[in-house]
């Protein structure tokens, strides 16, 4: 492996030094021909990271990993999970590596990761590669869903490799450099906890909850129990972050426990996509055919996650058996209240209700929005950036919302803080799939074209209402796949 020479490069293996029973040293495979498809100029600046620096070959060699900073140690990370309920004891980075952590420009650790760069001990039989057009669509909704402030990882680079991937066709295959707070899942605790298991010994299990205090819960270490601090933590994380999901009509359509973060971080974008027509049960992703993971079972899913991620840390928790369930149960109650209330406050934002608007009578005015708008299919998104236009006589929403309607307005809604909370510009699904599509053939410009648009989700701009309209009659229905 050759080495980069920009020494302003410096990567950590602090993950493989604290937990080596959990990372594998690995090197990308090689890459016939490199050529950067999308840079994310802003987010490298944030990170204290020359772009044109990342732009030369040796830039290049390091987001594919074929040209790592000398002293780096890439990794495979170990976890577990349950994979549309049913429990797999050893997943990992089947086909991508943590290359390192460093430190931003504001002092925050940072993981650098690979998605697409070769098959590694965890492939369980895939060829470890990525194509084009799935390492783009994480480009493109990572960076709507932080436009947007939701929790996010965040693509740094698409690099195509020169090689084509074998699917069902010959595809152009690339490599996806993301950043996050860190990788740690879920699915890590589970195979953590599976080792302790196995041979009686939780100190591997101990030193990984140590770590995730360090890194991202750090008042937990002063609890009087930490470790149940480090759970009510990330119960609290990921309550606010299903939150946004809803709020914003996003379907991860994949909530499995090795894609929930300790962070409370949005990862591993395959098949996800944007609601347009409010319905609970939509359901985007090819290979759900019980609707587990449809946008109405969001909640209830990730609360099911951090059930399974309770049993990790039972032995942690206390010595006596029932006790630990009882701490980790009341814990876990706690997340339907948390989520509720920051969705209810996401959605009195939505509405611009003010705040003397009882919570009982938003209520019932949330609730039954949600009811005609799914007996009218009306596209989520639009509806509440034209709910606003009308309050200002600028447009009208149909005569079947007249009473509803007047029941709002009687309230005095602030239609100027409801624009900024709704998006006007989302990733559409139809305008997604001919970005990626022009991307997959070399032609960039409709992604970048639409990343323009995302990069201010909330600012309506002339010339861009071909990205703010719902899709075409003709879209017909849409189906993702996990693009491995």
């Amino acid at each position: 492996m050759s080495v980069a020479p920009d020494t302003s490069v410096t990567l950590d293996n602090r993950f493989a030094r604290a937990l080596p029973e959990m990372a594998v040293a690995w090197q990308a495979e090689p890459a016939p021909a490199l050529r950067l498809l999308m840079l994310n100029e802003a987010l490298a600046a944030e990170l204290g990271l020359d772009a044109s620096w990342l732009r030369s070959p040796d830039g290049l060699g390091l987001l594919s990993g074929t040209a790592v900073p000398d002293g780096a140690t890439p990794v495979a990370q170990a976890y577990a999970g349950h994979q549309f309920g049913g429990y797999v004891p050893r997943l990992g980075d089947g086909r991508a590596l943590l290359l390192g952590e460093f430190v931003d420009a504001d002092d925050r650790p940072r993981d650098l990761h690979l998605k697409g760069s070769g098959r590694t001990p965890f492939a369980r039989g895939g060829d470890g590669l990525a194509v084009v057009g799935p390492m783009l669509r994480e480009y493109i909704v990572s960076e709507a869903m932080h436009a947007m402030g939701i929790p996010t990882t965040r693509a740094l680079a698409v690099v195509a490799t020169g090689r084509d991937v074998r699917r069902e066709t010959l595809l152009p295959g690339a490599v996806l450099a993301r950043v996050a707070d860190s990788h740690l899942r879920v699915g890590s605790f589970q195979y953590a906890s599976a080792q302790a298991q196995t041979m009686g010994d939780i100190s591997l299990l101990r030193r990984l909850a140590d770590h995730a205090i360090a890194r991202h819960h750090p008042g937990a270490a002063d609890a009087e129990n930490p470790y149940l601090a480090l759970y009510e933590g990330v119960v609290a994380a990921q309550a606010e972050l299903l939150a946004q999901w809803m709020l914003v009509g996003f379907v991860h359509g994949v909530m499995n426990t090795d894609n929930m973060t300790i962070s409370g971080e949005t990862i591993d974008y395959g098949p996800c996509a944007f609601m347009e027509i409010f319905d609970p049960a939509t359901v985007f992703s090819s290979i759900d055919h019980g609707g587990r993971y449809a946008y109405g079972n969001q909640p209830t899913v990730a609360a099911w996650n951090l059930a399974r991620f309770a049993e990790t840390l039972l032995p942690l928790l206390a010595e006596e058996g029932d006790h630990a369930v009882e701490l980790a149960t009341g814990a876990l109650h706690k997340f339907g209240p948390q989520f509720d209330a920051a969705w209810s406050a996401g959605m009195r934002a939505k509405l611009g209700l003010p705040t003397d608007v009882d919570d009982d009578m938003a209520r019932t005015l949330i609730e039954d929005l949600l009811v005609l708008l799914q007996q009218n299919r009306t596209d989520y998104t639009s509806f509440f950036r034209d709910l606003g236009r009308t309050a200002r006589g600028e447009a009208a929403i149909g005569a079947r919302f007249d009473e509803w309607l007047a029941r709002w307005q009687a309230l005095g809604p602030d239609t100027a803080a409801m624009d900024r909370v709704n998006p006007i510009y989302i990733p559409r699904n139809h305008l997604v799939e001919e970005a990626l599509n022009a991307g997959t053939n070399g032609d960039m410009e409709p992604v970048e074209h639409l990343m323009d648009a995302l990069a201010a989700p909330f600012d309506e701009r002339p010339g861009l209402e071909r990205y703010a309209a719902p899709a075409p009659d003709d879209f017909g229905t849409y189906r993702t796949f996990c693009g491995t």
